[in-house]
């Protein structure tokens, strides 16, 4: 897997597990802090980002396999068409 798409794909699942941790405080400290309306807007944001975050990691990775497979496959027909 190229550097830079395993790099992204980190950042994301790291920034998902970030926004997951940060929603599990709100949820369990949060309603103390805040009021009730802002309880729910942090909720919904962060684990919100959460599955944003892990929904682009996986999609990332998912088309990444899907293009190298189309290259194989070019590759095959190429080499197919050589002989």
């Amino acid at each position: 897997m190229d550097d830079r798409i395993k790099k992204r794909i980190l950042a994301f699942y790291f920034a998902g597990f970030l926004n997951l941790v940060l929603g599990l405080y709100v949820l369990l400290n949060g309603r103390s802090l805040v009021d009730q309306g802002m309880w729910y807007l942090l909720l919904a944001f962060f684990f919100g980002f959460a599955v944003v975050d892990f929904w682009f990691a996986r999609t990332l990775r998912k088309n990444w396999v899907q293009a190298q497979a189309r290259l194989a496959a070019q590759g095959a027909a190429a080499k197919a068409g050589d002989k």
